[in-house]
């Protein structure tokens, strides 16, 4: 297997058209020759995150809405999280940002800010090794505001601008190309 894209971001390019990654931005949060799973972080739900899960009452990013992560088990709830201390995660991922554990007290935790997300983005052995040679994603390192973006809406854009001049068509191209 190549390098691991634990912490990186993946960006949809215009050659991928599934409707679940149609111009996304996914956290990588494990990524070994078993396969890899994200998180995406750009689709949010109408539901916040303390009506789902209301132990998160009181916590910064409370209030923000529950992100539909991926297509795998949307039943599932995952906490995303940025510690004081990273020891707090259950399963670090970049910096001071990875996973809250399940069965924590959050106040007892040292959480900056937290993000819930309803299911997530898989990917069996090589499977993405695969369509990164499509190429269906660009990757792009992650900074410690990405998966807490304030408008997801626009983070694509702003990821996309990271990559440079070269991409600079493909960052102002809309959601759907033949509105152009």
């Amino acid at each position: 297997m190549a390098d691991s894209l634990q912490g990186q971001l993946l960006v949809s390019s215009p050659a991928l058209v599934d409707p679940n990654f149609r111009k996304t931005v996914v956290l990588i949060a494990h990524h070994d020759d078993e396969g890899a799973m994200g998180l995406v972080l750009s689709r949010p739900s109408t539901v916040t995150a303390a009506e789902a899960v209301p132990a998160l009452d009181g916590l910064v990013g409370a209030t923000d809405p529950v992100f539909v992560g991926g297509p795998v088990q949307p039943e599932a709830f995952m906490a995303l999280a940025e510690f004081d201390d990273v020891a707090d995660a259950a399963a670090p991922i970049f910096g001071r940002v990875g996973f809250m554990p399940a069965e924590s007290e959050p106040d007892e935790l040292s959480v900056r800010r937290v993000r819930l997300f309803a299911g997530y983005a898989g990917w069996g052995p090589g499977q993405l090794e695969a369509e990164l040679d499509e190429p269906s994603w660009l990757v792009v390192d992650a900074e410690a505001d990405d998966p807490f973006a304030d408008d997801p809406d626009e983070l694509w854009r702003v990821v996309v601008h990271r990559k440079g001049s070269r991409f600079s068509l493909m960052e102002n191209m809309p959601f759907d190309p033949w509105l152009n």
